[in-house]
């Protein structure tokens, strides 16, 4: 079991009207590397999937790990591991659908081309950017365990981006109340990728009208230390070490994004 079949089996036994464990499945797909059948081996940054035309339409192939894969073509063949979120904004809008370890685990499923772009168009939605002036923090109240834990998850793969995150209710000047996930000693540069990480678990908890602010603060300002006091703290991974010099494959770097052809 992998947690893709762990994620799949628990949205096939959910509750009609349930959606969490559905946004769940979507959300571990996003962030799971997946490995992607292609026609011919990748030249630089150009993939060229391996197309199937099925009777509802055409599929490209994806698989949570390479040995699932070698066992649904039986031969070697041609692949290139891509976070899943990667693949879906690739083949959004073309009208192809996303067959999912098709008849080699317990998450075989096929994805239809309008599953596949409404995940690339939530994954595409962004925090927006604004301005307020804390009063008083007090601890966390009211927040749903699914966010909770998604946030847990989705911090466990920023380490090294930030020293730790703490959340706490907050009263802003003029009476506004919500609650701020504040990162403390962000690395230069990580912002706007810690603020993604951090709306989409809102996204994919199932919260609606869920609303979060996410702020960047220094572990020396009075902000993030009268927030220490009462906040829950989400300790982040050290960075796990890598040669200087692997090369990266192809859609693992966000400044080079592969190319379909």
């Amino acid at each position: 079991m992998t947690p893709l079949d762990a994620a799949y089996e628990a949205m096939v036994a959910a509750a009609d009207g349930d959606d969490a464990p559905r946004l769940r499945f979507y959300e571990r797909l996003a962030d799971g590397e997946m490995v992607l059948l292609l026609a011919t081996e990748a030249v630089g940054e150009t993939l060229e999937p391996r197309v199937f035309d099925l009777e509802d339409g055409p599929v490209v192939l994806i698989f949570d790990n390479e040995a699932r894969l070698g066992k649904f073509t039986g031969i070697p063949a041609p692949y290139a591991a891509l976070p899943g979120r990667v693949v879906a904004q690739l083949l959004a809008g073309q009208g192809i659908g996303l067959g999912i370890n098709l008849g080699v685990a317990p998450s075989s499923m096929l994805l239809p081309p309008f599953a596949v772009d409404w995940l690339a168009e939530t994954l595409a939605h962004g925090p927006e950017e604004a301005e307020a002036l804390p009063e008083r923090f007090d601890p966390p109240k009211g927040l749903p365990e699914a966010l909770i834990a998604g946030l847990d998850a989705k911090l466990a793969r920023a380490g090294g981006l930030a020293a730790h995150a703490l959340l706490a209710a907050v009263t802003y000047e003029g009476g506004r109340r919500g609650h701020m996930l504040a990162f403390i000693d962000a690395v230069a540069g990580a912002q706007a990728a810690l603020a993604r990480a951090s709306a989409e678990a809102l996204t994919f908890s199932g919260v609606e009208a869920g609303e979060m602010d996410v702020a960047f603060l220094a572990s020396d300002e009075i902000a993030a230390q009268a927030m220490a006091r009462v906040a829950l703290r989400f300790d982040l991974p050290e960075p796990v070490a890598q040669e200087p010099s692997a090369p990266q494959a192809p859609g693992m770097n966000p400044d080079k994004p592969p190319v379909l052809r």
